[in-house]
Parts: structure tokens; C-alpha cells; sequence
């Protein structure tokens, strides 16, 4: 089915649109309530819209929150189930994303890698041991000052590379909706979504190493914690003072430290502070709550209230608010009804020589959020590794394995029967 003229087709347009896509500014900001939540996302999202149009894609639209979609329609003859194929086009706020420099080491040869904007700063197969399996192969790295953006828009790039693959070369396809969402990297990714432009089953484009599957994920919560003190002048404030952010601070460090992410991997569960604000008088932490159970998870939020009556009683004239929010919940027990979306996903990996690597998130996608909503949508490998970081980085031949995934999913899913 992929011939190498195809082969060469996809893996130039994936790597011109990946570079092009990475220096468009689109970090999203958790403190704006908006969607999206940045204006600069919507530069990137008008630019999807405009490409879907020149594709040939049908009803495609961006509604007023930003989230573009567009169809390409069923090959003649072929009356399969639609399926949906999605991405994001915000990247993380935890680090810079203006102004991104992508450069190709072409041909890596294993040595370190350095960074022109950060001298100090180098990346080895001993910081991330899956290096080692792309000597020899061009790798894409940022500068040194910036994220690079792999997440998502590698996802993105290998979507749109995909499609444009399957029209040129008239391979057969089922029908594929596109949904290309704002804001993923601050779990708010499907809050306005068109729930009812949805297919039954999806997959998002948004893993790391070739290979991997995603069906589980963790169950996330958000805790906001408020310390209310009492304010008095320092030089008179013997047994008057209540120190809300010097408690705030006791607060976090009563916290289980081997329950935190620098501690923990696989299945482990954690607390994971990612904030704190405040003076002697207001102060408030912020934390993330994550397990692959939702009863551990619980837990820990019990272990937060009884440290709230423990330190109120501690410290008379102290008032705690223990702030709990849902975040999203574990796919698995809802993707394990439906083994099928896991399954072609599988067999389209091995028709394009990788070996599937199932696995769990130690995190969560917009697939977790559609899986909830009752779109089966497993998360599937897009290539880049150590997202979040200045040295992320992707290989070509990653997304080229990613675009040759989606066209054998597409035509596996082309062979199902309604």
C-alpha cells in the first residue's frame, strides 16, 4: 500500500509543515477563563481553517471558540463508521513558546547536543535513553530558549500530512472528521467542543514514542488550598499574628514527599504543588492530585481535609478552605467496553512495521475528556519526547511512522463494516 513515491510524499510535507507550524506563537494561559484562552492561538487556528479549505475538506468551519473541523468524505464506495482524528494546537505555559528556532541535526551521531541560545544546556542518550534508537537519523530540536512544540503540533502536522496523502494518492479511507482544539495543555481542551459533530470513535495524535497506544489514563483533580490569618503590626504581634503563607508553606511540607512526581513512575500516584501565593495574612497552594484509581486519589484528598482541621486547630484564628475540582477521569474502564478502537489501532501499527506499545498516560489527553463523553478515543503516538521542556525534541522518522499509522488505520476502519 505505501509505495516509496508515497513515502517520500508524506515525509516532506510532514516536516515542512511540523517546522512551519512550531514558529507560530500559541502558549495558552491557565489564568485567562477564555477560549482560547490566548488570542495568539487563533493565528494558528485560522491558518488549519485555511489549509482544510485548500485540502478539498468538506463543512469546514471554525466556531467562535476557536476549534476548527472539517470532513474528508468516504472513498467511493466505502460505508464504514466515521472516525475522528484530533490535536491541539496550544503548547504548554511551563515554558517559553515565542519566537521558537527549530533546527534539524541531520544525521545525529550520538553525541550531545547543545543549544546556541543556552551554551550551558545539552541533551544526552543518558537524559533520555530513547535517543540511542535514532542515531544516524535527523533529529528536531529547539534552540535552547523555548519548548519546542512537538506537543501537539506534531500531532497536528502528521493529521493534515495524512489527508493530504489519502487525496493525492486516492487511498481508501472511510469517513474522517478533523477536530483541531485550543488550550489541551490546560485541560480545557474539549470544554466547548461540538459534542454532536463528533464520530463514535477517535484518536488523538498526541503520545510520545513510536509505538505507543494509549488507552488509560490518570483520574485528575485539582485542589486549591486558602489560608485565611490574622494581620497584626510585626512588632506587636506576640500571640496575635496567624502566618497564613509561613502555614501555608508547613502546610505543603506536611505533605507524603515520596507522593510527589520526582518520586514516583508507572502506576504511582502523587501530589504535585504547582503554585503558591500569598502574604501573612492570605496565601493559597495549588496542587494537582493524580492516580490511576479513582479511591486513591480520594485519599489523598481526605489526607487534605484532615490537615485542614488539624492546622486550624493548631493555629486558633487560622480558616482553611479546601477547594476540590474534578478534572478528568480514567479512560480505561470505558475504552475497555469497545476493544475494537484499541485493536484496529494495534494492527495499523504493526501494517506499518512498529511494534505496538500499550501503555498508560501518566497524564491525560482530550481523548480522556471524549472517552467520558462517550467517544472512545484512544491516544496515539505523535513522536516528540520531553514534552514540557527546552529540550524537546522530535525525529523525523517518528512522524513519518505516525502519518504511516494513520493511513492504515484509515484503511483498517475502511473495512469495518456499519
Amino acid at each position: 500500500m505505501i509505495t516509496d513515491e508515497i513515502r517520500s510524499f508524506y515525509t516532506e510535507d510532514v516536516k515542512e509543515r511540523f517546522l512551519r507550524y512550531v514558529q507560530i506563537y500559541t502558549t495558552s494561559d491557565e489564568e485567562n477563563p477564555g477560549t482560547p484562552s490566548t488570542e495568539c492561538q487563533w493565528d494558528m487556528l485560522r491558518l488549519l481553517e485555511k489549509e482544510l479549505r485548500e485540502l478539498g475538506l468538506s463543512d469546514v468551519h471554525m466556531s467562535e471558540y476557536g476549534y476548527v473541523y472539517g470532513i474528508l468524505s468516504a472513498s467511493d464506495g466505502v460505508s464504514s463508521p466515521a472516525i475522528g482524528l484530533y490535536a491541539h494546537v496550544d503548547t504548554s505555559p511551563d515554558q517559553p513558546g515565542d519566537n521558537v528556532k527549530p533546527r534539524i541535526l541531520e544525521k545525529w551521531d550520538g553525541s550531545a547536543i547543545t543549544y546556541p541560545e543556552d551554551p550551558e544546556m545539552t541533551l544526552t542518550i543518558e537524559d533520555c535513553p530513547e535517543l540511542a534508537d535514532f542515531i544516524g537519523e535527523d533529529i528536531i530540536t529547539a534552540s535552547g530558549r523555548t519548548l519546542l512544540g512537538a506537543d501537539d503540533k506534531a500531532g497536528v502536522a502528521e493529521i493534515i500530512a495524512a489527508v493530504k496523502t489519502m487525496k493525492h494518492f486516492d487511498l481508501p479511507h472511510g469517513e474522517i472528521r478533523l477536530c483541531f482544539t485550543p488550550d489541551e495543555e490546560i485541560g480545557r481542551g474539549t470544554v466547548k467542543i461540538n459534542e454532536d459533530w463528533l464520530p463514535r470513535f477517535g484518536y488523538t495524535l498526541d503520545g510520545g514514542y513510536p509505538g505507543e497506544l494509549e488507552g488509560e489514563c490518570f483520574d485528575a483533580w485539582r485542589a486549591d488550598v486558602i489560608f485565611k490569618g490574622v494581620g497584626v503590626h510585626p512588632g506587636f504581634a506576640k500571640d496575635k499574628m496567624v502566618n497564613a503563607i509561613a502555614i501555608a508553606a508547613r502546610y505543603i511540607a506536611a505533605l507524603p514527599e515520596w507522593q510527589t512526581p520526582e518520586h514516583t513512575e508507572k502506576m504511582e500516584g502523587f501530589y504535585h504543588v504547582v503554585g503558591m501565593e500569598g502574604d501573612f495574612e492570605n496565601a493559597k497552594a495549588t496542587m494537582i492530585i493524580r492516580d490511576f484509581e479513582e479511591q486513591l486519589n480520594k485519599g489523598r484528598i481526605d489526607f487534605l481535609k484532615s490537615l485542614k482541621a488539624t492546622f486550624e486547630k493548631k493555629y486558633p484564628g487560622l480558616s482553611i478552605d479546601v477547594n476540590i475540582a474534578h478534572q478528568y477521569q480514567n479512560m480505561r474502564d470505558i475504552i475497555a467496553e469497545t476493544p475494537e478502537v484499541m485493536d484496529i489501532a494495534d494492527a495499523a501499527m504493526r501494517d506499518a512495521g512498529i511494534t505496538p506499545l500499550r501503555k498508560s498516560i501518566r497524564g491525560g489527553t482530550d481523548g480522556a475528556r471524549l472517552t467520558q463523553l462517550g467517544h472512545p478515543t484512544p491516544n496515539i503516538f505523535a513522536g516528540g519526547l520531553m514534552f514540557h521542556s527546552r529540550r524537546e525534541w522530535v525525529a523525523v522518522s517518528a512522524m513519518t511512522k505516525a502519518v504511516e499509522t494513520v493511513l492504515h488505520l484509515s484503511k483498517r476502519w475502511s473495512e469495518v463494516s456499519k
